[in-house]
């Protein structure tokens, strides 16, 4: 009764495009009254025009007016009591779905049925729950494609999916034009992709937790490098202060090489966190898509978008982060105290050494290990041998890379030279990435790579019988590994020609049998702590040996 009695009430203060309440109500000259959201949507579409109308009584403004919000008419409405209606009984709007039996004010649905294929306001929907004939019928939310669950040629519903093209059919269909195809239900197929889904969320989520854990690792590198570069520049600055102006200099040139490398590291590792937060970002975007479409109670709506769902890209990355086993600037620390104990002598020579160390932090493999030999030669350098450490039975030709074992050679007193063992080591320094080969007799000889303050008397200056050398025994018919006096037998091709692989920061030291194809040997991995020099050994005379040059 009440409700009857406010309805002349609600009449007055309705605005008539939205039929509901009036919302800041405004008043053109015309005296109707309109919310201000709704007559400003409404004349919005007119401006092409150049002339604005009333909805109602079609007066037109020229210009268009500026219209300001009706005091009197707000404080009367709210003097009323009158409430907007619920938003389930609302008119629907552009962007809504209408109730499809409504008459006149088209009201907004609240449910859709895939059965009779219509959508339903609350009232209309009401038979739906309370008779027993639509209490199978599917509801869902609403939607406005439901038109296209029926077929275009027989006009009936499409409860069935042809395999064969990909695409929704009704009955007729599949005895028709698709008889024979691979045909199944809807519900089937959606089943069927709806493993297939939740297994590439699956996958997707598994990724994520990879990448988060990437991500966490990372920042723990980042904490780590900042904390050894802070206590390396500390230590650094001390010992320095103590050689007073003699080592000034240096001490300043350490400190910006330090926090220069530290920054590159760091850049490095945030470039690498900063991508692999990217990617987790979309991959929960498309996780976030699939599993919106997960929840699609239309079978037909989900096979329509399921096959434009893009496919899951390739990683940019591993599948995990791996962190080589370095201390980072530590060692800078102790070159900076032996070049404190060696004073201005040494200086020189260590110097070169504090730099490696610096420039040595490297956290991330940035480049992938070689595959081809194309990609070895890459990193080929020319390799020749220094006269200052050959034994005196070893006869240099060739620039200096060829090398053959013979008698008593003319050689000045060096303290460099090789006493003890018939042996030679390069000129050339090697640290970064370094690819040679070696052409050899048959009979046999040692590729090896050392520090250059390897002995060069004694048992102990043999290659491969200390810590300061690497040597592979390449025999006759077979080869063998050696380091710090520990062998290792190794089985593989014998070839005149072997290939050596250094990738100093990343302590990798690598023999490879090369004729047509190359061949692993055997592959060292370690941590180098100053530069190498690359050595050969012989061990009958006639034996020779050279360096070739890259091709």
């Amino acid at each position: 009764m009440a409700q009857q009695e406010n309805q002349p009430d609600r009449l007055k203060f309705s605005c008539s495009i939205c039929l509901d309440l009036l919302k800041d109500p405004v008043t053109p000259s015309c005296g109707h009254s309109y919310c201000m959201n709704c007559i400003e949507s409404f004349w919005d579409g007119e401006d092409q025009k150049g002339i604005h109308s009333c909805p109602q009584c079609r007066k037109t403004f020229i210009p268009r007016p500026v219209l300001e919000k009706n005091i009197m008419l707000a404080d009367e409405l709210k003097k009323t009591g009158l409430q907007s209606a619920p938003a389930d009984l609302r008119s629907a709007g552009p962007e809504d779905v209408a109730c499809d039996f409504c008459t006149g004010r088209k009201l907004k649905a609240i449910k859709s049925c895939l059965v009779c294929l219509a959508s339903y306001c609350e009232k209309h929907l009401q038979p739906h729950y309370d008779s027993a004939t639509f209490k199978k019928h599917k509801l869902m939310e609403p939607s406005k494609n439901l038109q296209e669950n029926i077929c275009s040629k027989h006009d009936e519903v499409m409860k069935m999916f042809c395999r064969t093209d990909q695409k929704c059919i009704c009955y007729l269909c599949s005895v028709d034009e698709h008889k024979g195809h691979d045909t199944v239900s809807a519900a089937a197929e959606r089943t069927e992709r709806q493993r297939e889904l939740e297994e590439r969320r699956g996958n997707i989520q598994q990724r994520i937790q990879d990448r988060e854990k990437d991500v966490k690792l990372l920042q723990q590198e980042v904490e780590a490098i900042n904390h050894s570069a802070d206590k390396t520049v500390e230590d650094s600055e001390k010992i320095f202060t103590e050689l007073i102006r003699l080592l000034q200099k240096r001490s300043s040139d350490v400190k910006q090489q330090i926090r220069s490398q530290q920054e590159t590291e760091v850049n490095r590792v945030k470039d690498v966190q900063e991508k692999l937060e990217q990617e987790i970002t979309e991959l929960k975007r498309k996780d976030a898509e699939l599993e919106q479409l997960s929840h699609t109670e239309d079978h037909n709506q989900f096979l329509l978008n399921y096959p434009s769902l893009p496919a899951l890209s390739e990683s940019t990355h591993s599948s995990s982060i791996n962190i080589r086993p370095l201390r980072h600037f530590e060692d800078v620390t102790a070159a900076v105290s032996e070049l404190r104990e060696k004073l201005q002598d040494v200086l020189r020579d260590s110097w070169t050494n504090i730099s490696l160390m610096v420039t040595g932090v490297d956290v991330l493999l940035s480049e992938p290990e070689p595959n081809s030999r194309d990609d070895f030669l890459k990193y080929s350098c020319e390799i020749t041998l220094d006269p200052n450490t050959a034994h005196i039975q070893l006869l240099l030709s060739e620039g200096n890379r060829k090398v053959t074992l013979m008698e008593q050679q003319s050689y000045f007193s060096h303290p460099d030279r090789f006493s003890k063992w018939f042996q030679i080591l390069s000129r050339e320094t090697l640290t970064g990435r370094c690819y040679w080969e070696v052409e050899k007799t048959e009979t046999g000889v040692h590729l090896a790579v050392a520090y250059r303050n390897i002995s060069r008397t004694g048992m102990e200056s043999r290659f491969g019988c200390n810590d300061k050398s690497w040597a592979l025994y390449c025999h006759q018919n077979s080869y063998c590994f050696w380091h710090n006096s520990i062998s290792t037998s190794i089985q593989g091709p014998v070839s005149s020609r072997v290939g050596v692989y250094l990738d100093h920061r990343a302590g990798i030291l690598s023999f490879y049998s090369v004729s047509e194809s190359m061949t692993l040997l055997h592959r060292v991995q370690t941590r180098f702590t100053e530069p190498l020099l690359a050595g050969l050994r012989f061990f009958n005379c006639g034996e020779t040996t050279k360096f070739c040059k890259p091709t």
